[in-house]
């Protein structure tokens, strides 16, 4: 007799609860606010943005300039590639930014080598910094 009454409340649960459960997965089969093709769309822009970053950075440090000053001081430009892969989205954004602007000054000549070769420095220390807190 005990059994058969277990066996009653473990059914009528089991019941309940697929009846609780039908309205939420129902629910599911609808169209979310925001489409996965929008989702990937953004997810694409974001990491086209970082590329683009990353790139800019990488291009100031391979300029003639920069491997001269990364030379000087002894640091492996190996080492600093590296680490801007580990920056985050905003500091490697930040960088980037000065990055172009660094290559925009230099092309219009209203920078010099020393100029240069101060960001450079700089960025470097930047990027060991992150780098090492990591």
């Amino acid at each position: 007799m005990k059994f058969q009454f277990k066996w009653c409340v473990w059914a009528l649960t089991l019941g309940a609860c697929s009846l609780l459960a039908a309205p939420a997965l129902r629910a599911q089969d609808r169209e979310h606010v925001v489409s996965t093709q929008d989702l990937q769309k953004d997810v694409q822009k974001a990491a086209q943005t970082r590329q683009g970053n990353e790139a800019a950075v990488r291009e100031l440090f391979r300029s003639d300039a920069a491997q001269n000053t990364l030379k000087s001081a002894h640091v492996d430009y190996q080492k600093v590639d590296k680490a801007v892969g580990q920056l985050s989205d905003e500091e490697l954004a930040k960088l980037a930014e000065r990055s172009r602007q660094v290559e925009k000054d230099f092309a219009a000549g209203t920078m010099s080598d020393r100029d240069i070769l101060i960001i450079v420095i700089i960025g470097v220390l930047v990027i060991a910094l992150v780098a090492a807190l990591r």
